[in-house]
């Protein structure tokens, strides 16, 4: 039986940050995970360090204090995670959408950040390669990218270093609740520990159920291609603004099949001089096998807003899960009806651009403190049906 002070239940991003937090602050830390580390979601997505494509406000805000954090990571760690402040844009096809890009970025701006609106002009200067009827975007100066895989490793080694454990294959069986604490079954042995934090992404509300708890979070999918060409294409991330329009759940002007797997232009260049594109949304439970129809819609909105990249050579494509939650913000709680019971989900597509910050607050409310940002808005308890009196 090995005991610990705080277990992460969970090894992908979100889970190492924990551990790397909590580990610097001197707790007695142990990471498990079911299978490899970094295999989940972590491993199946693009690199982002995102604001542009946050709700205004405390969203927005969140991400932006996360950025600082990830700027700051990358002095503080000693391993490189191909860490890169160039900003991102976002492009609108329509006077229509730059219409709704202007008051974005007006909310944006009343919210304290950095953005600002592009002209057909400033977009052609971004790329060459752009469709000549785009009619502008928007940009946000402090996005960062970073390679996810890199940062969680970067971040676990750094953990271990300061005296936290890791076992991988270590799948959780059985939550006890016992005074002071918890006693853990797993596929390889017995974890007794004083706090519990539940970062296993889209398998939380399993682990949730084993102590009594309805975590509502569901697994949404999404395709990326990685891919290259002879002729440099662009030097930071870009979206198509109706991107927001799907990740939000509002109505687009696009064919069935783009409508049906919430298509939308993403490119980021990699630090290898390849690329990746994106992306798509859809409920299709567990299932992370390739669907080419979907490939081919995300294949052909890029051809759409970057003609001349038909040419483009198709390296590899892959799914993957993230853990949504119908408000679109993760759960960064303590739980009140299990005492030293902790949940760090439900990131959907923001997992690598909040790892730092839920890393950060996770540490600070196992160690009592104040938080660095209000909690509130990622309590678990706002899913709680609200009983109206009188």
């Amino acid at each position: 039986m090995k005991h610990c002070d705080v277990l992460v239940i969970g090894g992908g991003i979100i889970g190492c940050s924990i551990a790397y937090y909590v580990s610097r602050s001197g707790r007695d830390v142990t990471l498990i995970e079911k299978g490899e580390f970094v295999s989940g979601t972590s491993s199946r997505c693009d690199g982002n360090i995102l604001a542009i494509d946050k709700d205004p406000g405390f969203d927005s805000l969140m991400s932006l204090f996360s950025q600082r954090l990830v700027h700051e990571l990358s002095n503080e760690l000693e391993h490189s995670f191909e860490y890169r402040a160039p900003g991102s844009i976002l492009v609108c096809e329509t006077e229509e959408e730059m219409e709704a890009a202007q008051h974005w970025v007006e909310r944006q701006k009343t919210a304290g950040l950095p953005f600002k609106m592009l002209d057909r002009e400033d977009i052609r200067q971004e790329s060459p390669y752009f469709a000549d009827d785009l009619a502008g975007g928007l940009e946000c100066a402090t996005d960062s990218t970073v390679n996810p895989y890199l940062l969680a490793f970067s971040l676990l080694q750094t953990a271990r270093e300061l005296g936290a454990k890791a076992y991988r294959k270590t799948e959780v069986q059985e939550i006890k609740q016992k005074s002071g604490g918890f006693i853990v079954s797993t596929s390889n042995g017995t974890f007794t520990a004083t706090h519990i934090v539940n970062a296993a992404g889209v398998w939380a509300p399993k682990i949730g159920e084993m102590v009594g708890l309805k975590i509502p979070i569901k697994p949404r999918k999404g395709h990326i291609i990685v891919a290259s060409r002879q002729q440099h294409v662009g030097s930071r991330k870009v979206m198509e603004f109706g991107y927001l329009i799907s990740k939000f759940g509002g109505t687009r002007k696009v064919d069935p099949q783009t409508e049906k797997y919430g298509a939308a232009l993403v490119f980021e260049p990699t630090e290898s001089q390849n690329f990746l594109i994106g992306s798509s949304r859809e409920f299709a439970g567990f299932n992370t096998k390739v669907n080419n129809e979907v490939v081919k819609c995300i294949a052909n909105r890029a051809i759409r807003f970057y003609p001349k990249m038909r040419d483009m050579l198709v390296i590899r494509t892959y799914a993957g899960l993230r853990p949504w939650t119908k408000d679109h913000l993760p759960i960064v709680s303590k739980v009140e009806e299990v005492p030293n019971f902790y949940i760090a989900a439900g990131h959907e597509g923001d997992g690598i651009s909040l790892a730092a910050v839920t890393g950060k607050l996770v540490e600070e409310m196992i160690n009592g403190k104040e938080t660095s940002i209000p909690v509130e808005p990622l309590c678990f308890d706002r899913f709680k049906e609200r009983v109206l009196s009188g």
